[in-house]
């Protein structure tokens, strides 16, 4: 299993701001949104809306961050930072990581006044395209590196599985790229209080960054080939071992991991960890042999 981590990424520690930049260069680029008028609103559950107020500041213009109330302390925090006018620009919502609706409702009101501009990631053809072009060649990239690293000891493999939650359906799109170039499977992944894909189901979580309770417009869910579950009682739990002091006290003298280990599983938040789960999971449902990868990304890290 090969892990990408996210939270290296610059000015927010997660990456979405390529999911920002992707959807609002074309705007610009083509006239649409003036920097000098509009408002660019970011609707999200927590790191989209973070990317996009650091791309929009950045290129000179004005960024409002819509996002539920019940996301955590730290996103709200880097936020009063980065805003402006954190009174004004940072909308909360009601609701936790599956309340998208709300996020909608929000925004249905922003976009009657003109100034307001809605990058709306959900239904932004270009959050697909950009994880498409740059996320799936990125992965193919770290792919193509393991494997000629493992081919000097004698061993070649091949990629059996592309592992990610769906929230926006940005990432994901990179499962179509590695579809496209390795032959990969493509593992949508929700939360199993919140069975959208598995069975049309609804319900409140705690994965935070993965979004949910309905399928987003630019999903191009007829290729994929599994859904998984995760439950957030595995996320919070696995938490609490990797990101605390009793935790990684008890991984050190009771499991023996080496420090470097340890010190490696803050890169690892919650959506992190339910990606990575996916993988185990993954390579249990398809068998997967010794010589088969399943690549996933580790969207953010332990101190969001």
């Amino acid at each position: 299993i090969i892990v990408v981590f996210g939270d290296r990424f610059p000015m927010i520690t997660a990456h979405k701001v390529l999911a920002a930049y992707s959807c609002l260069a074309p705007r610009v680029v083509t006239g649409q949104f003036d920097p000098t008028y509009h408002r660019a609103i970011w609707p999200s559950t927590g790191n989209y809306a973070r990317g996009g107020v650091a791309i929009s500041r950045i290129m000179g213009c004005r960024g409002v961050a819509i996002l539920p109330a019940g996301m955590s302390q730290e996103r709200f925090d880097w936020l009063d930072q980065w805003c402006a006018n954190p009174a004004e620009d940072v909308i909360k919502t009601v609701g936790t990581e599956s309340n998208v609706k709300e996020i909608y409702d929000a925004c249905n009101e922003l976009d009657k006044d003109p100034v307001n501009f809605i990058f709306n990631q959900f239904c932004e053809f270009s959050n697909h395209l950009g994880h498409y072009e740059v996320t799936g060649r990125a992965l193919g990239h770290v792919f193509e590196t393991v494997r000629d690293s493992m081919k000097k000891s004698g061993r070649d493999i091949s990629l059996a599985a592309f592992t990610s939650a769906t929230g926006s359906a940005g990432t994901i799109a990179a499962g179509d790229r590695l579809k496209d170039d390795y032959g990969a499977k493509i593992v949508s992944v929700e939360a199993l209080e919140c069975p959208t894909m598995l069975e049309n189901g609804f319900g409140e979580h705690n994965i935070q960054g993965i979004g949910d309770k309905h399928i987003p417009l630019i999903h191009n869910i007829t290729n994929s080939d599994v859904i998984c579950g995760i439950s957030d009682r595995a996320t919070d739990e696995l938490d609490v071992l990797f990101n605390t002091p009793a935790g990684r006290a008890f991984l050190a003298e009771k499991k023996g991991l080496s420090a470097e280990l340890i010190d490696a599983l803050a890169h690892f938040g919650f959506s992190s960890i339910c990606n990575t789960l996916a993988a185990i999971k993954t390579s249990k449902l398809l068998n997967l042999g010794p010589d088969e990868a399943v690549i996933t990304v580790a969207t953010d890290g332990g101190a969001l």
